[in-house]
């Protein structure tokens, strides 16, 4: 009976766990984390690298679940999102909430005491960017929601600098604007395949207003300013060569990948810019990290 009720504990659990979209959020971290390091010339203290992670990770977990709890008809329509938890009825709309509001308040609290008041400020305004603005009025407004909205997306590694320095800095903009410019190549490929799923629910997105042709355009677009905004860094003199020559490398995959969808596209195609999307921002921001560290 005990191995029973423990094996049901841990399936709700993990249930809560999901609302967190945990993949999604691993990504906010490790950019925020990247952050901290960008931002002093040695190590991080050990209490701000644990709390200022955790307090981030707990406010992103709540904004992930708000977006769960705001999205749930509509998740319950599309094949992407069908099997989260809402849809499924595995969690209540009462829990999520309650959870949501436990997860962020903790956050808060963490990334007001034990870290700094600025990042708090910052987190909670992220927060209310993402899951209110971004989910609750732009997303179903504009198709160019997700640019707009990209601003909250963008600031993990701006609430990792100032948890280590307390201040906003010109080369902490820079890692916020090329996260910026990454979002919209990111998400319309992923719009572009997914483009019947989200007009069977009236979501405008850029595929369904505009159409294929127009969204790979823009697609090919931002890849391009991307491609330049990612060069800043090394402009600039925040970062060095080893930066360049990976960035160099990383955009020209990226580069690949938008004129193809441009010229010859395909779902798999589609899909495969999207997967490589996340690699190549995790890549790159991993570049950054080894040129702090060995800046020649």
């Amino acid at each position: 009976m005990a191995t029973l009720a423990w094996q049901e504990t841990a399936v709700r659990i993990n249930q809560f766990y999901r609302l967190t979209k945990p993949r999604v959020v691993s990504l906010i971290v490790f950019t925020a984390v990247i952050g901290m390091f960008l931002a002093v010339p040695g190590v991080v203290p050990l209490d701000i690298l644990f709390f200022g992670t955790l307090g981030i990770a707990l406010v992103a977990g709540a904004a992930a679940a708000l977006n769960c709890l705001v999205e749930q008809k509509m998740d319950a329509v599309m094949a992407r999102t069908k099997g989260r938890p809402l849809p499924q009825g595995k969690v209540s709309v009462p829990e999520t909430l309650f959870f949501l509001l436990i997860v962020g308040g903790v956050g808060l609290y963490i990334l007001y005491y034990w870290v700094n008041e600025i990042t708090m400020w910052l987190t909670l305004g992220t927060f209310v960017g993402y899951a209110i603005i971004y989910t609750v009025i732009l997303k179903p407004l504009t198709p160019q929601n997700i640019v707009i909205g990209g601003a909250s997306g963008a600031m993990p590694p701006v609430l990792g600098w100032t948890a280590v320095t307390g201040e906003i800095a010109s080369d902490a903009l820079l890692l916020f604007l090329i996260i910026f410019a990454w979002t919209p190549p990111h998400f319309w490929a992923l719009a572009l395949y997914r483009k019947k799923e989200y007009a069977s629910i009236g979501m405008p997105m850029l595929p369904v207003t505009h159409g294929d042709q127009y969204t790979k355009l823009q697609v090919l677009l931002y890849t391009i300013i991307m491609c330049v905004v990612t060069t800043l860094p090394y402009v600039t003199q925040m970062s060095g060569l080893i930066y360049l020559v990976g960035s160099l490398i990383l955009n020209g995959i990226f580069m690949y990948y938008a004129i193809e969808i441009y010229r010859n596209y395909s779902d798999q195609l589609a899909r495969e810019a999207f997967r490589y999307s996340i690699l190549y921002l995790a890549l790159l921001f991993v570049a950054l990290l080894v040129d702090h560290y060995f800046y020649f």
